[in-house]
């Protein structure tokens, strides 16, 4: 596995950078039998370091840890158990996802974009005439996604492991493509326009 260590206004030590590769191996070792690539970014935010974790673990499979502690070796430590606990959650699932893949089509490409309102500062509902088109004209940022073919339970599976609020999908039983997303009140919502 490659595994990219990175700081943000902050000077990482080797013997932290050699840490981090070897408990990423040791973790990957354990959960899967080939993970691809990790980035792991250390930063600073006022009194206390924050540790971003992100491993592309196969196709479509993205996982993402968050940690943040008074030091940079907690805070990894912290990150790498939250990547720890989802696998513990969904080993098996995670497994059979890897040995199904080879038996499924493949995911359709579509394009994810990022809009920014024009007027910053202001927050305008849409309700007032103007469309969605003239409220958010500015495109921050676009990148290539995929959209694949899951059952709802594979979509939850991955939109959790990914620490994401929102996953589209194409149902597998029905071919209509459906939205789970994590609601405010913590539970999970589940879109499903073919119902």
């Amino acid at each position: 596995m490659q595994i990219t260590v990175a700081g943000k206004q902050v000077d990482l030590s080797d013997a932290l950078r050699t840490r981090v590769s070897t408990q990423m191996d040791t973790i990957a070792g354990k959960y899967f039998d080939h993970a691809l690539e990790a980035h792991v970014t250390f930063s600073r935010a006022r009194s206390f370091f924050t540790c971003d974790i992100n491993v592309h673990a196969g196709r479509g499979l993205q996982l993402r840890g968050e940690g943040e502690a008074a030091d940079a070796n907690t805070a990894f430590d912290d990150a790498a158990e939250h990547i720890a606990k989802r696998l513990r959650r969904y080993r098996r699932r995670v497994n059979d996802h890897h040995r199904d893949l080879a038996q499924r089509a493949r995911p359709e490409a579509a394009r994810q974009y990022i809009l920014r309102e024009e007027e910053p500062g202001t927050e305008t509902p849409m309700h007032d005439g103007r469309s969605l088109d003239e409220a958010y004209a500015t495109v921050v940022a676009e990148t290539q996604t995929e959209i694949a073919v899951l059952s709802v339970g594979e979509a939850v599976m991955r939109m959790d492991l990914a620490d994401q609020t929102v996953m589209m999908f194409r149902n597998s039983a029905s071919g209509v493509l459906n939205v789970v997303y994590r609601r405010g009140d913590g539970h999970i919502g589940w879109i499903d326009p073919g119902a």
